[in-house]
């Protein structure tokens, strides 16, 4: 089973500083803000850092992963937080416990990593 970040929102915040240093923090935070207007949208701040992720630093890129958010954050998720698991979906049932535990390990690794980066 692949962990689960605990993320806060000024972890949201930083990142957003960290990623989008040239844009004006008021346009990221209507952007993200897009994400968590619905009852039916979960854990807002792992699913904005996640859109943040995958957008690496590109404002359109950040507007087209919150869209994609909107629709099934699930999809966002599993791209940033579990990129390699996510990619062999399908075929996960046929690797060893050992080279699927690596994968989770990689992806955990990897994310933490971007997450904690300055």
């Amino acid at each position: 089973m692949q962990p689960t970040p605990q993320v806060t929102p000024q972890d949201v915040l930083r990142v957003a500083r960290r990623d989008f240093p040239s844009t004006p923090e008021d346009e990221i935070r209507a952007i993200l803000e897009e994400y968590g207007k619905e009852s039916f949208h979960r854990e807002i701040d792992r699913v904005r850092l996640a859109a943040m992720k995958l957008a690496s630093g590109d404002v359109r890129r950040l507007k087209l992963q919150i869209d994609g958010a909107t629709q099934d954050y699930r999809d966002i998720l599993a791209a940033a937080e579990y990129p390699r698991y996510d990619k062999m979906m399908f075929r996960i049932d046929r690797l060893s416990e050992a080279d699927k535990n690596k994968i989770i390990e990689s992806d955990w690794n990897q994310y933490q990593t971007w997450l904690k980066k300055e």
